[in-house]
C-alpha cells in the first residue's frame, strides 16, 4: 500500500480552514441565494421529521408539497407517491363584543410531501459540490480496512438520483457508498466511518440531532480528508454550514464539537499511521 500522500497534521489548524471557509462562503451570494430558497419550504416538527424518516428510511434531503416545488420551476415525476405528513388544522375566531381576533389550532390532517429526489425540472441553488478528480493511491482500500477493524463492511450502492452519496447503519452494521468520483467516495467513506465511530444509536439520538451529527461527521471528514491531500472544501463548506445554518451558528457549534471531531479524525489517521508501520516494517 502506498500512503506516501499522508501528511501528519495538527487537527485545530485543519479546523481552523474549515471554519474560514465556512465564514467566505456564508458572506458570499451564493449563500443568500441559498437562503432564499430554503425560505420558501418548511421547518417541520419532531414528528413530521420522524414521519419522513420513517416512510423514505432516511434518505430524503428536501421536501416540500407539490405547488411548492412547481412554484419552484420543478414538477413531481409521474408515479411518485407522496410522504404524509400532519398539518394543523387553523381557525380563527371573533369576539362579538370586542371584535378582538384570536387564532389556534382545532386538529391535524394528513398531508403530501414529496422530496427532490421524486421531482424534475430546473437545477436548485447548490452550496456543496460534488468533488472530482482522483484519489491517494490506497486511500480508499485503507478506509476499508479500516471499517472492517471497527466491525461495518463497505458496500458499493446504486442510490440512483436521490442525491444520497452514502450511508451507515450501526443495526447492520454496513456503511454503504455511492457511484462517484474516487475522491468524493474517498470523502463519503470518511463522513460515513465518522457516522459509525460517534454516532450510535445508544449514544445518540440521530432522528432528532441530525443537524449535529451531520456537523460532526463532514467536519472529522474534512479532517481526514485534507491531510490525506484531499481538498474536501467545495463540499463540506456548504455541506456543514447547511446543517449548522449559518456561518456563526457552524463555528460555534463546530467549536462546541471539537473534541469528538477530533476523536473520530485522529482514529481514522491513526490508521493510515499504522499501516506505513506495517509496511516500513
Amino acid at each position: 500500500m502506498t500512503t506516501k500522500t499522508y501528511e501528519k497534521k495538527d487537527h485545530s489548524e485543519l479546523l481552523a480552514q474549515l471554519t474560514k471557509g465556512i465564514e467566505d462562503l456564508t458572506t458570499s451570494d451564493r449563500w443568500t441565494e441559498y437562503l432564499a430558497f430554503q425560505a420558501r419550504f418548511h421547518r417541520y416538527s419532531a414528528g413530521n421529521a420522524q414521519l419522513i424518516m420513517m416512510q423514505t428510511g432516511g434518505y430524503a434531503t428536501q421536501v416540500a408539497g407539490f405547488n411548492t416545488w412547481k412554484a419552484q420551476g420543478r414538477n413531481v415525476k409521474k408515479g411518485e407517491k407522496g410522504i404524509y405528513i400532519l398539518a394543523p388544522l387553523a381557525f380563527k375566531s371573533t369576539d362579538k363584543d370586542t371584535g378582538e381576533e384570536t387564532f389556534g389550532v382545532k386538529g391535524f390532517r394528513y398531508v403530501a410531501v414529496f422530496d427532490v429526489a421524486q421531482t424534475e425540472g430546473d437545477d436548485l441553488p447548490e452550496i456543496a459540490s460534488k468533488i472530482t478528480g482522483e484519489a491517494p493511491e490506497g486511500a480508499f482500500v485503507r478506509l476499508i480496512d479500516y471499517a472492517r477493524e471497527i466491525g461495518f463492511m463497505v458496500a458499493d450502492f446504486d442510490f440512483e438520483d436521490s442525491g444520497v452519496n452514502g450511508d451507515c447503519s450501526h443495526a447492520d452494521r454496513l456503511i454503504r457508498i455511492g457511484h462517484n468520483s474516487p475522491a468524493q467516495r474517498v470523502k463519503t467513506l470518511a463522513h460515513e466511518l465518522s457516522h459509525a465511530i460517534l454516532h450510535a444509536p445508544e449514544t445518540t439520538d440521530y432522528r432528532n440531532d441530525r443537524a449535529l451529527c451531520e456537523l460532526e461527521a463532514e467536519s472529522s471528514a474534512y479532517v481526514i480528508c485534507q491531510a490525506l491531500g484531499v481538498d474536501s472544501g467545495a463540499y463540506s463548506f456548504g455541506y456543514v454550514a447547511g446543517w449548522a445554518g449559518g456561518g456563526e451558528a457552524a463555528v460555534k457549534a463546530i467549536k462546541a464539537s471539537q473534541e469528538r471531531i477530533h476523536r473520530a479524525s485522529a482514529l481514522v489517521l491513526k490508521s493510515f499511521e499504522s499501516a506505513r508501520e506495517l509496511v516500513a516494517a
